[in-house]
């Protein structure tokens, strides 16, 4: 009887010992599964999907310098030379602490406005055990318009210049093609033309791009107006381009209803219409220098 009970006791504890052992198997397996987590990386080239924002940043330590230019519309004629004889600008810097936050400034031409935005990461999308399909940026910007007033003896606040803009960017690559991505939105405008518009307004964003060759992409976005007095007196921003990789710096050719760049005038005030020829020719150049590589360093070793 006692032998038995030995040996019982020996089996059960054989069997405790290779539950454990398994148990500390799947363990190893899990940390390795997660180590080797691996997250999509180029979903679009640069900063910009056309004139909005994508959900790509800069690395980290590192500042990008993007020049944006539009010109005047295609149906002006030769009298206009095709728009060229007009020219909007922005220049603007934008800058990351670590792989996730973003920093950006500029000013454009169009009633001398002024930028800012803080742009994060939320999600990233990758391949392995929980990861997320999609990657998932949070945009806040600023924009003021530095203007003369129009009536300067009378009371002017300084709040009447301010606009804002709130955007979920939501992309998705689904290979080395094709990525979407979409774009809620929503402006705020401090002062409107008239107590009949609108102060806030909505928007639905939706973009893509399509790889062309090893270096040129066609790149699509379209911002929905929700309707509203603003919907019905202002055209849908639509822009098209295509986005030229030349080593050093990334160049887009655009095509646009809009000659903005802030997100108060080209998603809230777009008057141009594509089948009336109100077509803006224009791009953006962009070229990245490394700052800080205490910062790149850091951030590489917490991916």
């Amino acid at each position: 009887m006692k032998l038995r009970n030995l040996i019982v006791s020996l089996v059960l504890l054989a069997s405790a010992q290779g539950v454990r052992a398994q148990d500390d198997l799947l363990s190893m397996l899990d940390s390795m599964e997660v180590k080797t987590k691996e997250y999509t990386y180029a979903t679009f080239k640069i900063v910009r999907l056309v004139t909005g924002h994508s959900i790509e940043i800069p690395g980290a330590g590192e500042m990008q310098l993007l020049i944006s230019h539009r010109f005047g519309r295609l149906n002006g004629g030769p009298y206009e030379f095709f728009g060229l004889d007009q020219a909007n600008m922005r220049l603007g810097f934008e800058y990351s602490l670590d792989n996730r936050l973003c920093v950006g400034v500029g000013r454009s031409n169009i009633r001398k406005t002024y930028d800012g935005f803080l742009k994060y990461k939320l999600l990233r999308q990758a391949k392995g055990k929980n990861a997320s399909p999609v990657t998932v940026a949070w945009v806040s910007s600023i924009q003021a318009n530095a203007l003369k007033w129009t009536e300067p003896d009378r009371p002017n606040f300084y709040s009447s210049r301010l606009s804002y803009a709130h955007q979920l960017l939501i992309a998705r690559k689904f290979n080395d093609r094709i990525s979407l991505q979409l774009m809620p939105t929503m402006v705020h405008r401090n002062l409107v033309s008239s107590v009949a518009d609108q102060n806030d307004v909505y928007a639905m964003g939706i973009g893509g791009r399509f790889k062309l060759t090893g270096s040129v992409t066609l790149n699509a976005e379209y911002y929905y107006v929700l309707p509203g007095y603003t919907a019905d007196n202002f055209e849908d921003c639509l822009s098209l381009c295509f986005d030229i990789e030349t080593g050093g710096h990334v160049f887009q050719l655009i095509f646009s209803n809009s000659p903005a760049m802030t997100e108060n005038m080209f998603i809230a005030e777009t008057d141009g219409a594509w089948q009336r020829g109100d077509i803006h020719f224009g791009f953006n150049l962009s070229r990245a220098f490394m700052v800080s590589e205490k910062h790149r360093e850091r951030a590489l070793s917490h991916k």
